[in-house]
Order: structure tokens, then C-alpha cells, then sequence
């Protein structure tokens, strides 16, 4: 099993970075393999509507976005997390998820029947980490949700969305242990799903229907 941490944040030691490390450092204490990526590491450019993948699965845009695109594929599960800009995700954050449309396929005939590639391939996890400097929940605006729908159009469940607050300079995130609790929470209801799944697939396996 192998679950991929993508952050949406160019601070690569800020609050977002932190928390979701904290997760995946659950995840691989659990025996769980994990890997860490820092979007801002990497050159994506925006999508550009082009339908040029539909055919192909593969995007028209040469950039940095080919090598992201088999690690998605090769794991289980995502971890998902940016800070709040402007009641949003980062635009790092939207360029990678709108690139992963891709992974959509639509029927020849009807657009309204369509099907991910994650779905065809029996379904995948997702945590959400949502992180923001103001007090009030309603300041965060659309951030946790902007990551929350395109999962879920890309056939993942997503099993925990989590909403951090007053999170502002560097570092902050390191001495809340709330935020850290609610991180590691995430982390240990993944890895339950993951190990669940996985028991489920070997009984699958030694089912016998007469």
C-alpha cells in the first residue's frame, strides 16, 4: 500500500507542509509507504480545455505534470493539503487537480455518462487538510471543498476532511497540538481503511459461492 502527500503550499517547512506530514508520518508507522510532494517543486502549467487527453489519458501539456501522473496512478491513497489564499486553494494546488481531469473518461455518445480511471480501478482514499489563518470557519471560504469535489469526481472517497485554523507564520502549526491531533486522527482513520480494504480483498479471494 502506498499513499502519496501532496502539498499545495510553496513553504516547504510551513504550516501545511507540517500537518501533513504529521499524517503521513501516522500512515508509515503503520507500515505504510508514503511519499511527499511539494507542488511548488514542480513546473504545471494551468489546463488549458484542450479535451486532448480524452482519447489518450494522457495530457498535451509537456511539463512536470508526467512525472505526477504514474505516482498517482501507483498509489492507494492521497493526502491532500493547502493553505487558504483568498478563500481558496493555492494555485499551485488548482493547476495539479485541474490537470488531473485526465484521468476522466466520458462515454463516446453521451457526456453525462462518465467514469474516472481511479473508479475503474476499484476506487481509491483521500484526506483533505485545509489550512487557514483566520479565526471563523466561514473565512476559510471555498479551500477544504475546492479539494473535497474534484476527488470525489476523481473516484476517491474521501474519508476525512480536516479545517485548521488561525494558522498564520511559519511554524505555528508545530506548537498546536490541536491541529497536530486532528492531523494524526486523519492519518490513523486512513490507515484503518486502507488495512480494511485490504483484509476485505483477501477474503474476496477465499470466498467460495456454491
Amino acid at each position: 500500500m502506498k499513499v502519496l502527500g501532496i502539498v499545495g503550499s510553496k513553504r516547504k517547512k510551513g504550516n501545511t507542509s507540517a500537518l501533513v506530514k504529521e499524517t503521513l508520518k501516522v500512515l508509515e508507522t503503520d507500515g505504510i509507504e508514503t511519499e511527499l510532494i511539494n507542488l511548488g517543486d514542480y513546473d504545471i502549467k494551468s489546463c488549458n480545455g484542450c479535451e486532448g487527453c480524452k482519447d489518450t489519458f494522457k495530457c498535451v501539456i509537456k511539463d512536470d505534470m508526467k512525472k505526477l501522473y504514474p505516482l498517482i496512478l501507483e498509489s492507494d491513497a492521497i493526502v491532500l493539503g493547502s493553505p487558504t489564499y483568498f478563500y481558496n486553494i493555492s494555485s499551485d494546488m488548482k493547476a495539479f487537480l485541474d490537470r488531473c481531469y485526465s484521468f476522466e473518461v466520458f462515454s463516446d455518445d453521451d457526456r453525462s455518462v462518465w467514469m474516472s480511471i481511479n473508479e475503474a480501478m476499484g476506487g481509491k482514499y483521500a484526506v483533505v487538510l485545509a489550512v487557514c489563518e483566520q479565526n471563523a470557519e466561514e473565512d476559510m471560504g471555498f479551500t477544504a471543498e475546492a479539494m473535497t469535489k474534484p476527488l470525489e469526481a476523481l473516484g476517491y472517497r474521501v474519508i476525512d476532511t480536516i479545517k485548521i485554523l488561525r494558522l498564520f507564520s511559519k511554524g505555528e502549526a508545530l506548537k498546536d497540538d490541536k491541529a497536530l491531533e486532528q492531523a494524526k486522527r486523519a492519518g490513523e482513520k486512513l490507515a484503518k481503511t486502507l488495512k480494511l480494504r485490504k483484509e476485505i480483498e483477501r477474503k474476496l479471494k477465499t470466498l467460495q459461492i456454491e
